[in-house]
């Protein structure tokens, strides 16, 4: 099977050895793993800050380095959501109408590829310790992604899930959110540590690096005892 990865901007940037754990995981399970270093922003921050035209033209970018039959693959929830619902409203009534649609039929989040299309939810993985998980907006509102990460975690040698309180509230990042509302950002940023941190993990996961950014903040801030994990990270781990 011919995966083609895309890693969006801040994965690039700042946490690419979640990236290469994600090709890990994948080649263990028999797929043909490529990546196109032209690739750039899928648009999204661009968009939600109100500049529709100047996403577009990133957008447009972004169709012309994706266009493929292959399966895409992506470790965020959020970008892959953003792609799938609101590509058809910024090419509405245009020339890229199917290649749209194209790219919408390929693109997967991380952990929906592994448990919809390869139907695998023990990946040999070990980690010793209390896991507890964050459902990102972007996953779960946009993807519908819900059982398939804890399905995936749940088979993780040497690791006990247990569910925070509100797994579901936004964690308060939200892109810009956190810039222009900074006093509210990181109030709910603080409620979902310490909701994580009352479950007993030692390791806060997630499938969204953005969200994960967001509460290693507070968690380095304070000094709060809980390590940040990408779902990715923890599937790689032991072996």
């Amino acid at each position: 099977m011919n995966v083609q990865l895309f890693i969006p901007c801040f994965v690039d940037q700042m946490f690419p050895e979640t990236a290469f754990n994600m090709v890990k995981v994948l080649e263990k399970l028999g797929c043909n793993v490529a990546y196109n270093p032209e690739q750039t922003c899928c648009g999204q921050p661009a968009f939600n800050a109100g500049y529709h035209d100047e996403c577009r033209s990133v957008a447009t970018k972004f169709l012309k380095d994706f266009h493929t039959f292959d399966y895409i693959v992506a470790p965020s929830g959020s970008c892959t959501g953003f792609v799938r619902n609101y590509y058809g409203k910024l090419f509405d009534n245009s020339a890229a109408h199917n290649e749209v649609k194209l790219l919408k039929k390929n693109l997967f989040e991380f952990t929906e590829f592994l448990v919809d299309v390869l139907h695998v939810t023990d990946l040999g993985a070990t980690l010793n310790g209390i896991g507890t998980y964050h459902d990102a907006c972007g996953a779960l509102r946009e993807c519908g992604i819900k059982q398939g990460p804890r399905k995936l975690l749940e088979n993780v040698k040497g690791l006990e899930l247990k569910e925070m309180n509100d797994c579901e509230t936004c964690c308060g990042f939200g892109g810009t959110f956190s810039v222009k509302f900074e006093p509210i950002s990181m109030g709910m940023g603080e409620q979902k540590v310490n909701n994580a941190v009352a479950s007993g993990a030692d390791y806060l996961i997630s499938t969204d690096l953005s969200c994960l950014m967001h509460l290693d903040g507070y968690i380095r801030k304070h000094g709060t005892n809980i390590k940040i994990m990408h779902i990715a990270d923890v599937l790689a781990s032991g072996w």
